[in-house]
């Protein structure tokens, strides 16, 4: 039996609805459900096969997609060869690398440092304490459409090293888009969960987790342990799938992800639990839904 079952969860209607309590927009408490989405996709080229093989082995469900990086181009391409991947924007706002920096879709200068750059992941306090909101309109504006110009269906936004955004107001803006485009949104901490449960709208009812911020050593038996002790409801992993890259401090951390996401072992786990695996276009129809209200 495949680990999402015979039909894969998210192409069924009434697969979601049946686990979804819709007055608090909350997973029904009967049922493990992990919703396991690959971020990073097109950071850099040789990251793409990574997630793209986390997938077809059934584990990651779905990813996101850095529009700006250096990988995307390639990631766009696979993209529209594969129909059957659901995928959202990583709406990015600071480059990885700081001996190679990618540019923003846009001019804002709000956006850059004082060299003229993108912020560092290690710098976004810099950047959430200058960014103008209307340029961070724009700039997310253009990465999402440049997935709907290549006739591209995102079924989702999150954003790359910024929980939530990093601000209330990037937040809400965020879902001012996924509404204007009939798009769901990811909500990490407390703040913006309530705010997505108060339009009864389904967010994960445990800690969301960032696999960064796991350990690497024993990496793949912390994983294994967090699969065995999965509480029951919806709880939500972003992993980091990705070969090894020699510009990426954190590449050792992405191949561990990507090694335990096509091990025989998760996949052993996951059916011993009775997990069930989704992805954000299970996600999406529950949103879909509200839009069409």
């Amino acid at each position: 039996m495949s680990v999402r079952g015979a039909k894969r969860p998210g192409t069924d209607s009434g697969w979601w609805a049946r686990r979804l309590d819709l007055h608090t927009g909350r997973m029904r408490s009967d049922r493990k459900v992990l919703l396991l989405n690959a971020d990073d996709f097109g950071i850099y080229p040789s990251a793409n096969q990574a997630v793209i093989n986390s997938i077809d082995h059934d584990l990651a469900a779905s990813c996101s997609l850095m529009v700006p990086s250096p990988g995307a181009p390639e990631a766009l391409r696979i993209l529209a060869d594969r129909s059957d991947i659901a995928f959202g924007i990583h709406l990015t706002l600071v480059a990885d690398f700081p001996t190679q920096r990618w540019k923003p879709l846009t001019g804002g200068r709000s956006l850059l440092d004082s060299s003229g750059q993108l912020f560092t992941p290690h710098e976004k306090d810099g950047l959430l304490a200058s960014a103008r909101i209307e340029e961070v309109e724009a700039e997310f504006r253009a990465q999402i459409e440049v997935a709907l110009e290549a006739g591209l269906s995102p079924t989702h936004l999150d954003w790359h090293c910024l929980a939530d955004g990093g601000r209330g107001d990037v937040f809400d803006l965020t879902l001012a888009l996924a509404d204007e485009y009939g798009l769901a949104v990811r909500a990490w901490l407390e703040p913006a969960q309530r705010k997505i449960r108060a339009r009864s709208l389904p967010v994960v009812d445990h800690g969301f987790l960032d696999s960064f911020s796991i350990e690497l050593e024993d990496k793949a038996l912390r994983y294994a342990r967090l699969l065995r002790g999965l509480p029951r409801g919806l709880t939500e992993w972003a992993v980091h799938p990705a070969y090894e890259h020699a510009l990426d401090s954190g590449s050792r951390i992405r191949r561990s992800d990507y090694d335990f996401l096509v091990s025989a072992e998760a996949r052993e786990i996951i059916e011993e639990e009775e997990i069930s695996v989704i992805g954000w276009s299970a996600m999406a129809q529950q949103w879909l839904g509200h839009h069409a209200n």
